[in-house]
């Protein structure tokens, strides 16, 4: 019995950083789309940008002008809101939260800050970003502008 426990509590630990291993990660990967997004961003390609939504019509973006439904229409949003490089200026995110929710979804929460010669702006998001077909996408996205 003793063997047993002794056992248990040499392999428990090792279990526990194995899970937290995994979950850094995913955090990391996690981390790397909103790097991809900043860096497609500032580099005028909303193309790029738009690879990290999940491309379906169950995408969800939350904004000031209401709820878009869609990947679709969450790109025609964006062209109409930043139709020139202009508009776009340059976007620097700070990540304030990685949480997980669950296997293999987790919610992102940090603020965005745009420097542009139209006008700078700043906000805060709410990103909600699950695994699917083995690559991190955002499959919910809330942000606001802060004055």
């Amino acid at each position: 019995m003793m063997k047993k426990v002794l056992c248990l509590l040499l392999v428990l630990p090792l279990f526990c950083i194995a899970q937290t291993s995994k979950e850094q990660e995913e955090r990391d990967a996690i981390a790397q789309v909103l790097a991809t997004q900043q860096t497609a961003w500032n580099n005028f390609n909303i193309e790029l940008f738009m690879e990290t939504y999940w491309k379906s019509e169950e995408l969800t973006f939350y904004g000031s002008a209401g709820v878009v439904k869609g990947w679709q229409k969450t790109l025609e949003r964006y062209k109409k809101s930043y139709p020139t490089q202009e508009h776009f200026g340059h976007l620097e995110f700070v990540t304030n939260d990685i949480s997980k929710i669950n296997d293999d979804a987790y919610t992102v929460m940090g603020e965005y800050h745009l420097t542009r010669p139209v006008g700078d702006t700043q906000g805060i998001f709410m990103l909600v970003l699950k695994k699917i077909d083995g690559a991190w996408k955002i499959i919910a996205d809330t942000s606001c502008k802060v004055e």
